[in-house]
């Protein structure tokens, strides 16, 4: 997960703390020496404690699926070995705050997209179906419309008007609302076994492969 670093107009510089915390890492700010919870992205000690930052949008794929869609992406070049993240073991976790949901690799893979309702906003949540190792959470409101995403024959496709969407960037690419775009919101990988721990109260999402445009959080 990517947070942003700043915080009430200060720019927070952060290392390594060097702790895990709940299976996960902690970090440390420079100025206060708060450590701060990497999946929460909230400081749990320090003067600092209870403040958050805010998330923005990342994703965890392999360098050759990114490299697909970013050709011209510069990386460093170091020393090390391939990393031991399988995507399959892992779900995808949509965090706004008063509700937490984890939506399985495998399930999304197996059933295609799950559309959802999370407080504030009406989501999608979906793995390429082209490439299995790119995946992505848009909202699924245009102005004054709500699309309900669907995977049909290897496109990503809403049940309202029949426009195919490009699974990775959110733009209608054929149809009545080609063109439009979809926002991209933020979501990030965890090993299933870790949502628990740090959103106790969150839902495990998984589709029922038999409803087209299922709503799980309706």
């Amino acid at each position: 997960m990517v947070h942003r670093r700043e915080l009430d107009g200060t720019e927070l510089i952060f290392g390594n703390q060097g702790a895990l915390w709940g299976n996960a890492m902690t970090w440390w700010d420079h100025d206060t020496g708060s450590v701060w919870s990497q999946p929460l992205g909230e400081a749990i000690a320090g003067p600092r404690k209870g403040a958050t930052l805010a998330l923005l949008p990342s994703t965890l794929t392999t360098r050759e699926a990114w490299r697909a869609e970013h050709p011209g992406t510069l990386a460093l070049d170091a020393p090390g070995g391939r990393a031991g993240f399988d995507l399959g073991n892992m779900v995808i976790v949509v965090d706004f705050g008063d509700e937490a949901a984890a939506y399985p690799v495998t399930d999304l893979r197996t059933n295609g997209v799950t559309n959802d309702r999370v407080p504030g906003a009406d989501i999608a949540v979906l793995v390429d179906p082209t490439d299995e190792e790119r995946w992505a959470v848009f909202s699924r409101r245009l102005d004054d419309r709500t699309v309900t995403l669907e995977t049909r024959a290897g496109e990503i496709v809403d049940l309202e008007t029949g426009t195919v969407w490009d699974p990775v960037r959110g733009i209608g690419r054929r149809g009545p609302l080609s063109g439009e775009i979809l926002d991209l919101l933020p979501g990030f990988t965890a090993f299933a076994d870790d949502f628990s721990t740090f959103w106790p109260a969150g839902r495990l999402v998984v589709r029922d492969p038999d409803r087209a445009g299922v709503e799980p959080g309706s």
